[in-house]
């Protein structure tokens, strides 16, 4: 069943969506390290809406998977573009997801081992002056993931 926008909400959040070359190799990190769970995949279809406001050239072929978690479904989804070489992201990056993680060290760990870029862990204070950790991950393809924890005696 189709999630149905509430009448008297005119925006509701639907999800987020990275760019990838290879979604098996994304789902390492995603699925495997996050805990995202593939909950729809679709293989290349030619007459894809992404193909154009993706700007994707002839030739790509696509593959697309939808990602939840627990009591957040569909949250996350990943496009991959085979066939053509996604080209370097310009900096300052323009994206992110943000994801607070019950163990940000192991993800950390496990992320290090992968191969994938993991910044030095920054101190995070929130709007209301909550004290925690901060955590900048780059994903195979220079997506950025950042993730944080606020200690349960400040949340």
């Amino acid at each position: 069943m189709a999630d149905k926008q509430p009448s008297n909400q005119p925006v509701r959040f639907q999800r987020a969506n990275f760019v990838v070359e290879d979604i098996d190799r994304a789902l390492t990190f995603y699925r495997d390290i996050l805990g995202f769970e593939v909950t729809f995949r679709k293989g290349h279809n030619p007459d894809s809406y992404s193909i154009p406001v993706f700007e994707i050239p002839d030739g790509a072929e696509l593959d697309f998977a939808i990602l939840s978690l627990p009591g957040q479904p569909r949250v996350m989804a990943l496009s991959g573009i085979k066939n053509v070489p996604l080209k370097a992201i310009p900096y300052p990056r323009r994206s992110a997801i943000v994801l607070d993680v019950a163990d940000p060290d192991k993800v950390m760990e496990e992320s290090a081992a992968l191969g994938l870029k993991v910044y030095e862990e920054g101190r995070l204070q929130t709007h209301d002056g909550r004290i925690g950790r901060e955590i900048g991950i780059v994903d195979f393809d220079d997506n950025l993931t950042v993730i944080y924890r606020i200690p349960e005696t400040q949340a």
